[in-house]
């Protein structure tokens, strides 16, 4: 919703990736100037990660700039794409290529309405504070094993806790790194290999999540065969990431989703930038992970595919 001088108006933004497109930004920026928006005006993102980012980007170009404020509805938008000011939108080569840093003027993360949410989007957003818990927080990864019923079944304090610890690790990192010319490229954890598995499966079969805990585990294997995790961490983390599953099998071929991560906007020069775990609550990124090492982690996830156990999915 963006109020305008003379009442407000509702702008909408259809669900799905195919969706968080240049074309629907230019069709919601006309709206707004029709509407008679000046620089005075604010929007509000009232909705998911797709509407957050396709509404601080309007917020970012309009007017040369205008204010917004997130409303995060979701899990994963409340404890990661709402706050640190990236916006965008994809392009047919990949996701979040065109986009632009513009910080809202507050996040409202209200618990109650994940009441309507389904589980399934709840667990998705879950590897986001997973991947929150991996990279800085030790503890959050030992909060979240420990008390993953609590979590799943929404009691109010433990989503609380969890929502909280990772908006307070992304906090950090951005404020130390705000254009991501260092650090706050370890937030991307997973990604690096989700974007590819989103993209590889046509934004249909992944919800973004789930495409990060793929992601995830690619990375703790490549993190396993460069000895920057030990065997028993890769295990511990392997199954803190299904216990917030399950993820839905992939039927891909390898060398489609290594092709895919070329597209990867943290690359320069042809180079790929990887971010791997160093132990538990640290992370670093890497440039020299070869084309036979990617595809190796890749091929792990195939096959691993089926283990979404029925206690997995009993969690």
């Amino acid at each position: 919703m963006a109020s305008f001088p003379e009442a407000p108006i509702v702008l909408f933004l259809e669900p799905g990736e195919k969706y968080k497109s240049l074309a629907s930004v230019e069709k919601l920026l006309r709206q707004m100037a029709r509407a008679g928006g000046d620089r005075g005006s604010m929007l509000i993102a009232f909705g998911g990660g797709i509407v957050g980012d396709v509404g601080g980007f309007l917020a970012a170009i309009y007017m040369r700039g205008i204010s917004y404020v997130q409303v995060p509805t979701t899990f994963l938008a409340q404890v990661d794409s709402s706050v640190g000011g990236k916006t965008g939108v994809n392009l047919p080569e990949g996701k979040n290529l065109v986009g632009s840093f513009h910080h809202p003027l507050a996040v409202f993360a209200d618990i109650d309405v994940l009441g309507t949410l389904p589980d399934r989007e709840l667990r998705a957003g879950l590897m986001e504070s997973v991947k929150a818990g991996i990279i800085r927080d030790r503890t959050l990864v030992r909060f979240m094993e420990e008390h993953a019923d609590d979590v799943l079944r929404r009691d109010p304090k433990s989503l609380e806790k969890v929502i909280a610890a990772s908006i307070r690790m992304k906090a950090g990192v951005v404020n130390k790194d705000e254009r991501e010319n260092g650090l706050r490229m370890i937030l991307n954890l997973g990604h690096t290999v989700g974007h590819a598995l989103e993209q590889a499966t046509g934004y249909k079969i992944l919800l973004h999540g789930e495409a990060v805990g793929w992601g995830m585990i690619a990375a703790l294997y490549l993190a396993r065969k460069r000895g920057t995790i030990s065997n028993q961490q890769f295990d511990r983390l392997e199954h803190l990431i299904h216990l917030y599953g399950p993820l839905p099998p992939l039927n891909l071929r390898v060398k489609r989703v290594v092709a895919a991560t070329g597209g990867d906007k943290k690359n320069v020069g042809g180079v790929r930038r990887f971010v791997l775990p160093i132990g538990i609550g640290d992370a670093g990124v890497v440039e020299d992970v070869t084309a036979t090492e990617l595809e190796a982690a890749v091929g792990y996830l195939l096959p691993s595919a089926g283990k979404s156990t029925s206690s997995q999915r009993a969690s």
